[in-house]
């Protein structure tokens, strides 16, 4: 979109965000609600999810939804001309007004309750504040104590080469259809960001690539296949219908976190991979398979949430989640979130942010109103780490197929046991369903103890 074009783009949502709201909340389906009758689980199911969509906006006014719309359209554009011109000033007053409009949408939906729950509600039905907060802060410590123990040792060797990009993405084909997924109902393109849409049987994926850096590409593909395998692998019979997506951000993260992480930086996957690179790009340098799995696994300082090892990235949404939970609640003000960001972040990972684009002006999400959105993704490894230890259970020989390349063991489980039932259930019961037990922080903290506890001598 031309840069001139952001105020008319926000004209445009709002004039559209007005029109869906008067839909949304018509009369006539708060009467069928009311007289509707479940006749099976998955009527129940499809209620519950109406009932709650209908129920939520009807709260929110028609002239505030449009305000949101626009206002936040606005403020993307404003937030990534501040970003390249590393200018926190110029972002914020834009930010004040986002901030304010979700403040008082959150009041209009929580009534008595508390309003960053009603903005979290929106990504993660049922979950709360204090319940994340609780979990986070049983997983900050351990994480913390971790990093520091691991940065003490010497590092695993780093790549040093160029790799091709026809190369890169003949392999990460390679690797989505490794990892199950249907390019008769997906294709995979190129972004600056990569990212999954769609559902059903329209399933995209986007991917990346580096000349120095061919992980980026390799693991942001399998990333991105995850989020595609669990809309692929939901029940043909739900298609079309409420039931037919994901159940929430938290339970689709978990898919793309251990498609990427439990399953392709494991020691057997990452000795198929390893293969496979030699194969494409001939010796790379990295000596031998034991070798590639710590390069895979480096743990190194870094800004960038995006870019964080597994030990690592959870500190950068905790850092986030707190943030946005005292903006919400009026603890902190926009005006002081930057200093508040780079105390924090240097109190966690020890080093001082840089710049703003390395610091409070990364991510896009606050300049769109996604308050609530970035503790997900930590919510998502918490359930990655619980379904890999019901994984492993469930198939103790899983290793032999992995160092394969074959992860059919894997992803057949997922489907069966999480992807195909959609949004049938809650996202705890979801979770509670397929690992046998309720999410708790305890199976991801000991994997990643063991794991880089191992690679790094500790």
């Amino acid at each position: 979109m031309p840069a001139g074009a952001t105020p008319q783009r926000a004209e445009e949502h709002g004039a559209m965000a007005n029109i869906l709201h008067a839909r949304r909340i018509d009369p006539r389906v708060g009467e069928w609600l009311a007289q509707a009758e479940a006749i099976d689980e998955v009527a129940k199911a499809n209620l519950r999810h109406i009932r709650r969509n209908f129920e939520r906006t009807a709260k929110v006014p028609a002239k505030l939804a449009t305000a949101l719309a626009k206002t936040t359209s606005l403020a993307h554009g404003v937030w990534a001309r501040a970003r390249a011109d590393e200018d926190v000033a110029a972002f914020l007053p834009i930010l004040q007004e986002v901030v304010d409009l979700r403040k008082e949408e959150a009041a209009a939906v929580a009534g008595n309750a508390d309003p960053y729950d009603a903005l979290l509600d929106d990504y993660e039905a049922g979950a709360t504040g204090a319940q994340l907060a609780a979990m986070f802060d049983a997983l900050r410590p351990r994480l913390v104590a971790l990093r520091a123990a691991i940065l003490e040792q010497p590092a695993p060797a780093q790549l040093n080469q160029i790799f091709d990009e026809a190369g890169q993405l003949a392999l990460s084909h390679k690797l989505a259809l490794a990892f199950g997924y249907d390019v008769q109902n997906g294709r995979i393109d190129q972004a600056v960001h990569p990212f999954s849409s769609g559902s059903g049987l329209d399933v995209r994926i986007t991917t990346r690539t580096s000349a120095h850096d061919p992980f980026g590409c390799f693991y942001s593909t399998v990333h991105e296949v995850g989020h595609a395998a669990y809309e692929q692998g939901i029940d043909a019979q739900h298609l079309l219908t409420p039931l037919g997506r994901g159940v929430s951000m938290g339970v689709h993260e978990s898919q793309s976190r251990i498609y990427e992480n439990q399953l392709g930086r494991s020691r057997a996957f990452t000795g198929w991979l390893y293969g496979q690179m030699r194969d494409m790009f001939g010796d790379f340098g990295i000596a031998d398979e034991d070798a590639f799995f710590a390069t895979v696994n480096r743990v190194s300082d870094g800004f960038i949430r995006t870019e964080a090892d597994e030990v690592q990235y959870n500190l950068h949404v905790l850092l986030r989640f707190d943030l946005e939970r005292a903006l919400i609640a009026g603890d902190l003000a926009v005006g002081d979130l930057e200093a508040a960001w780079n105390d924090r972040f240097a109190a966690d990972f020890g080093f001082a942010v840089d710049r703003p684009s390395n610091g409070v002006l990364q991510d896009v999400h606050w300049s769109e109103g996604l308050f609530g959105y970035f503790p997900t993704y930590s919510l998502g490894n918490v359930y990655a780490g619980c379904l890999h230890e019901a994984l492993r259970k469930a198939v103790p020989d899983l290793d032999s197929g992995l160092a394969k390349g074959d992860t059919s063991q894997a992803t057949g489980w997922l489907r069966d046991n999480l992807q195909k039932y959609g949004g049938l259930r809650t996202p705890v019961e979801t979770i509670t369903h397929a690992a046998g037990g309720p999410p708790s922080e305890g199976p991801l903290l000991a994997y990643l103890e063991d794991k880089f506890g191992a690679i790094y001598g500790l």
